[in-house]
């Protein structure tokens, strides 16, 4: 599993966050502060993964239900269930799309593979097993007889556990009400029903119970009462209306009461087990923070999940909200009943995920707030509302595509998810959960949805005869999350003490300058006469002029104000674009935008006067013409092969008129190869190359610079790490987004090998023909090695794998399926928060290209305008130049530089360190943060050695003369001094001698 973002905050928060995090004590119903409260939570340090255990003695386990993977329907004297009734008519089950056996005649055949399963427990290493019995598997008509093949079946399965220590979690009822109770008495909307269900429960625990020690007494009564005899959307396909709906819920709750008590007064003194219900639920979140939204959210919830639990663990009735609402649809309990059913439960069992959430919840219920799948707040709202309950996990995970075999991606980040979410509500909530169950433990028939998704952690090839259990990349993921009991601290994500070495770039980006060349008003020769007694205003006289005077850097105040702003950051160096299109408008030397590059020369200046290097690129591509001059993106931009002579007389001409003031120079800044073709690839290589070597051969030797190529290189995560499948597809991208451009500069002068080789495969099988051109010999000479360091800009990382699950998220062309890890942070334009990513992309540079001079040259996050958000920043700031200290110090990563992205909102809206709003600049925290970071050189610890630096020398050009004529200048000085102390003795002895003689 990728490692979360380590939690690098200061210690004194942690204490705040876990404070907040306490529910607040009071009596029970007091679930509606639960929306409230988690919007109060501190930002970001509430949403980041929480590294530690599971409390001691926690249940690990999976589950399974009957109808779903049992099978054999009519093996062993089995009777005929609702579902086979409903799976056996003519019409396919509204949303079913199978491509396996109808119904649940055969499903995962586990009858016939008892022993097949217990192995898949075994290899788990799971503390219990869930599973339900199938009431017409034991008395075939729903009452007695009991049939013998049945009920030696489930002995041997009990047996088995027992040999393995899994503690057996066994539901008496989930949703396969025999057929013979529906037809003789109409189901569950029959008052007949609860007896008859407690006399197989009596059955149950007399034959089982000394072996269970918890017992559930049915699944789900919303989705059998609503969906089986309201809508009839599900078995039996009861359409009886809301009426009836409420009607079957009544006698499922009658039905667990009698059952409860029938445990508590003759089984639980010799058995000593515990029993309860398990009940369903979404998560709902208000629209909008408002107390009207929040009523509704609470309704949803009461209509739902409060509609079986207020009577059972409150007082015996249903919610104020529902008895308000529904009026005379809602059946009522007598006095005697309400105290019958309180109290029937010894534990809170929740079922939460797929099978409800998104699904089988009614839309009406939801009363137009926004379901969500927030498994924390659903059990910090449960333990609030219902008087803090011992809750156990009996169902949840999420599902994956049915044709996914056994990288379930996908489903392992739900999974995670939401164990992450119920750690947090334990360890910041206060929560009690003493156990959870993994939703399934093999893929079987998932009802409504028949075979086209699959829940399992094992793999099961519903076509094949022996219906092997396969273990998908989940089984690994659960595995070692039990063996850890959770997620411990990891030493790679713990924070890291140290500085960076003397010299290091501390950078900012702005990818175009701030350009106002608007003449300063002393460059008009214009004689004004103010007119004090009418307009107020000043007046020009016509015909009158002053000389002009030459023009100063000075003039420009929008160069002032963006270098003072610089300085207050106390960055080293500041990374900005020139405009190519601007410059030299035709693309060729005929016309020169002079205004333009005086404006650069002198913002290059100012920049180096204050001890800033200026780090300049030649081009980078925008939106429109790509930001070439028209002529040249007109005939084929980069297609065109004379892009690349106009490319190199333009690096030739900004060589010569900027470069005694910059000396750190990058030819092409971030080439997008998501829109770049094979052609304007190579293209652009040729040209990268050929002013690189104009700059080594003309114009190094004088102007004593560097040159590059800067590369986006965002890093490709597998999102199975245990898939081999998975890692390939990684590595595949990684060359094909960084590797295009990089392994002719930086490796062998040629492209990947894993590039033409997959481009081969594809050419054989495509109607098109993607072709990657060839080299010549001279022209791998040419590029190979036309580089003085590696610039790279760093933003995000992404999960890639091999399975197709999301047709949206799928790249066709290189078989690449993109999955997020719902885990981790993101921004508001969804951007994830990885900062190990980028330890991880610069020791692969490192692996791959030897040891390179680094420089991240855009690292950055945006925001949404709100300072609550701008701590977002901060920890993006603070956790990536951590990760990038532990490439320098722990990999020996041959780091030189880190550069921010963006320096301002005005640029680069939503991303900068300054705020800007109505012509002002405002310092945001994380500028601030950065600053000091920046001051650090780090992050010293206390047992950090001193790092002694030479102080740094401005290397403007005009200071030149006083660095290495300091002899002169001093001599000149002590003239010009001591002239001024003779001119003074003269004047003072000239006036006492005048004195004297008057």
């Amino acid at each position: 599993m990728a490692p979360a973002a380590p939690l690098l905050f200061p210690p004194p928060l942690l204490p705040l966050l876990l404070l907040l995090g306490r529910p607040l004590l009071g009596a029970p119903g007091q679930g509606a502060g639960t929306w409230s409260r988690f919007a109060r939570l501190p930002y970001p340090q509430d949403q980041l993964f929480l590294h530690d255990t599971f409390p001691d003695g926690f249940l690990w386990g999976a589950g399974s239900a009957a109808y779903q993977t049992e099978g054999g329907w009519r093996q062993g004297g089995k009777g005929a269930s609702v579902w086979d009734t409903f799976a056996h008519r003519p019409a396919t089950p509204p949303g079913s799309a199978a491509p396996g056996p109808a119904g649940g005649d055969v499903a995962s055949d586990s009858y016939n593979n008892l022993f097949r399963d217990v192995e898949g427990l075994r290899r788990l290493g799971v503390s219990h097993y869930r599973f339900s019995l199938a009431w017409a598997r034991l008395l075939p008509n729903g009452t007695a007889p009991l049939n013998p093949a049945g009920l030696a079946h489930y002995q041997r399965l009990l047996g088995r556990l027992r040999e393995l220590g899994v503690e057996p979690v066994v539901t008496l009822y989930h949703w396969d009400l025999p057929q013979g109770l529906q037809d003789a008495f109409g189901g569950w909307a029959s008052p007949v029903l609860p007896q008859l269900f407690c006399d197989y429960a009596e059955l149950c625990f007399r034959h089982f119970g000394g072996q269970v020690r918890y017992w559930l007494t049915m699944d789900n009564p919303y989705v059998v009462a609503w969906h089986g005899y309201g809508t009839g959307r599900l078995p039996p396909g009861v359409r009886g209306g809301p009426r009836l709906g409420y009607q079957a819920a009544h006698h499922l709750l009658q039905a667990h009461a009698k059952v409860w008590h029938l445990y508590n007064d003759h089984f639980r003194p010799t058995q000593r087990g515990k029993v309860s219900i398990a009940l369903s639920s979404h998560w709902i979140k208000p629209q909008r923070m408002t107390e009207k939204n929040i009523k509704e959210c609470q309704k949803s919830l009461d209509f739902v999940l409060g509609w079986f639990a207020k009577p059972i663990f409150i007082d015996g009735d249903y919610p104020e909200s529902m008895r308000s609402n529904l009026s005379s649809l809602l059946p009522e309990f007598s006095e005697a009943e309400k105290k019958y059913i309180k109290g029937t439960a010894d534990f809170f069992a929740l079922s939460f995920g797929a099978t409800l959430s998104f699904q089988l919840l009614d839309s009406h219920m939801k009363f137009q707030q926004l379901e969500s799948i927030s498994l924390r707040q659903l059990l910090y709202w449960i333990s609030s509302e219902y008087n803090k309950p011992q809750i156990f996990i009996v169902e949840n995970s999420w599902f994956v595509s049915g044709s996914t075999k056994r990288d379930d991606a996908k489903y392992i980040y739900y999974l995670k998810k939401f164990i992450m979410e119920t750690l947090k509500a334990i360890r910041y909530d206060g929560v009690s959960v003493f156990g959870y169950t993994v939703w399934s433990l093999l893929d079987g028939f998932e009802w409504h949805r028949g075979y086209s998704i699959r829940r399992g952690l094992f793999y099961v090839d519903f076509q094949s005869h022996d219906k092997k259990l396969m273990p998908k990349s989940s089984v690994l993921f659960y595995q070692k999350l039990i063996e850890k009991n959770g997620f411990p601290p990891l030493p790679e994500n713990q924070p890291i003490e140290g500085v960076f070495p003397c010299g290091f770039a501390w950078g900012i980006v702005d990818n175009y300058i701030q350009v106002d060349t608007t003449p300063a008003q002393f460059l008009d020769s214009n004689v004004y006469v103010w007119d004090v007694h009418q307009t107020k205003q000043l007046i020009k006289v016509d015909g009158v002029f002053t000389s002009k005077r030459k023009r100063h850097c000075v003039d420009f105040a929008a160069i002032r104000l963006q270098v003072s702003l610089l300085q207050e950051m106390h960055v080293t160096h500041f990374h900005f674009s020139l405009k190519w299109s601007l410059i030299l408008p035709l693309g060729n030397l005929s016309l020169i935008n002079h205004t333009l590059v005086h404006y650069y020369q002198c913002f290059a200046s100012e920049l180096l006067r204050v001890n800033i290097t200026p780090v300049v690129a030649l081009w980078q591509p925008m939106a429109e013409n790509q930001e070439l001059p028209v002529s040249l993106a007109k005939y084929g931009a980069w297609e065109n092969p004379e892009t690349i002579q106009a490319f190199v007389e333009y690096a030739k001409f900004c060589f010569t008129s900027l470069g005694d003031h910059v000396k750190f120079w990058i030819t092409m800044n971030e080439p997008s190869v998501k829109n770049l073709t094979y052609t304007a690839g190579h293209n652009l290589l040729k040209a990268h190359a050929r002013a690189w070597h104009l700059y080594d051969k003309e114009f190094r030797r004088s102007q004593k610079g560097k040159i590059s190529i800067a590369l986006q290189a965002d890093w490709v995560e597998p999102a199975c790490p245990f898939s081999g499948n998975d890692q390939e597809v990684a590595d595949r991208i990684l060359e094909f987004d960084i590797g295009w451009l990089a392994e002719p500069i930086f490796g062998n002068g040629d492209y990947p090998q894993v590039m033409r080789a997959w481009l081969h495969r594809r050419n054989a099988v495509d109607l098109y023909n993607f072709h990657l051109p060839y080299f010549s010999e001279d022209e791998k000479k040419l590029i190979q090695g036309s580089f003085d360091f590696f610039a790279l800009s760093h933003y995000t990382t992404t999960l890639v794998g091999w399975e197709k699950e999301d047709a949206l998220k799928y790249d066709h062309y290189l078989e690449v399926q993109m999955i997020n890890d719902i885990t981790w942070l993101q921004s508001p334009n969804r951007a994830a928060v990885v900062p190990w990513g980028l330890r991880k992309l610069l020791k692969w540079v490192k692996s791959k290209y030897g040891d390179v001079p680094i420089y991240v040259m855009a690292n950055g996050i945006d925001d949404d305008q709100n300072m609550v958000h701008d701590k977002l920043r901060v920890y993006y700031i603070q956790n990536y130049i951590s990760e990038a200290l532990k490439a320098y110090t722990l990999d020996n990563v041959n780091l030189q530089g880190y550069f921010v992205y963006s320096f301002n909102d005005k640029t680069a809206p939503n991303y900068g360190l300054y705020s800007y709003a109505a012509n002002q600049y405002e310092p945001k925290p994380s500028m601030k943060h950065y600053r000091e970071i920046i001051d650090n050189n780090g992050f010293p610890g206390p047992e950090t050695p001193e790092l002694l630096c030479p102080e740094e020398i401005a290397s403007c050009p005009e200071c030149h003369f006083f660095r290495t004529g300091k002899s002169l200048l001093a001599f000149i000085s002590f003239i010009f001094v001591a002239f001024i102390v003779t001119i003074f003795f003269i004047t003072y002895y000239s006036k006492r001698v005048e004195r004297r003689y008057k």
